[in-house]
């Protein structure tokens, strides 16, 4: 890794941002402010190599101005697995150009994003209101991680990239939000088989990232085998389960012959 993490929370610790203008205090309209905090922190350490996710693309895109469309823009990445995380979809793609680049999407894999000798850490910040009492949020999609260990595998691609998650704990204090605390893990120093998948909200990872434990010893090729091994095992239980509620008590009713 090339961010120093505990640099970071320490010079963010106490720090603050403006209370959103709209009111809520939760979800995006929290997070964005501090994330946007946290990348500029983030910046200072490695001016050079750190990145909007978009901002990566167009600089990319930018310096390779006679490569054209979606399949020659592809590749340009020398990853397939960093590629199917960070590109953008076909017609977008296609659509590039220096008069028409990307901007910002919510869904955008990173947050922040550290490139520096050929090596891709991939940021995602969250926060967490430390008055309220939630549940872990949405991290990422467990059928989009299965899909990046079968790339990870297929390409013997095990060493050029990571992803982190990185935790700002606030609380209000007047018309600002104040970092109390910050928390930084990796998602492959955790335990794979104890990830757990949310099925009915959108096949989501769920956890606070100050309560991920960073137990696991192997290597990323052994974390994407155990991953895939988790997902697949939890999927068949998951389509069973649907079965025996939803098709079951049903099937009598329409395989009864006409009379």
């Amino acid at each position: 890794m090339n961010v120093n993490y505990t640099e970071l929370i320490e010079k963010l610790k106490g720090t603050s941002v403006t209370k959103p203008l709209s009111g809520t205090l939760s979800g995006h309209a929290a997070g964005e402010p501090f994330d946007k905090h946290v990348y500029s922190e983030m910046k200072k350490q490695l001016p050079a190599h750190t990145f909007r996710q978009y901002e990566y693309l167009n600089d990319l895109y930018s310096n390779n101005p006679e490569i054209i469309g979606h399949g020659a823009r592809q590749a340009l990445f020398n990853s397939p697995t960093v590629l199917f995380l960070l590109s953008r979809g076909k017609n977008a793609t296609d659509k590039w150009s220096i008069e028409n680049p990307f901007d910002e999407k919510q869904n955008d894999t990173a947050d922040i994003l550290v490139v520096k000798d050929d090596f891709y850490e991939i940021i995602d910040i969250k926060t967490r209101n430390l008055s309220k009492s939630a549940q872990p949020p949405n991290i990422i999609s467990a059928y989009k991680l299965a899909q990046v260990c079968a790339k990870m595998l297929d390409n013997k691609e095990f060493d050029n990239f990571t992803i982190n998650y990185f935790e700002i704990d606030w609380e209000l204090s007047n018309d600002r939000l104040v970092c109390k605390d910050a928390h930084f893990v990796s998602l492959y120093k955790s335990n794979p088989m104890s990830l757990y998948i949310n099925w009915a909200a959108a096949m989501q990872i769920q956890f606070h990232v100050c309560d991920l434990e960073q137990t696991f010893e192997g290597n990323m090729e052994e974390w994407a085998k155990r991953y895939l091994k988790h997902f697949v095992t939890q999927a068949k239980k998951r389509a069973n389960d649907m079965i025996t509620k939803f098709v079951k008590p049903f099937e009598k009713y329409i395989e009864q012959k006409d009379a």
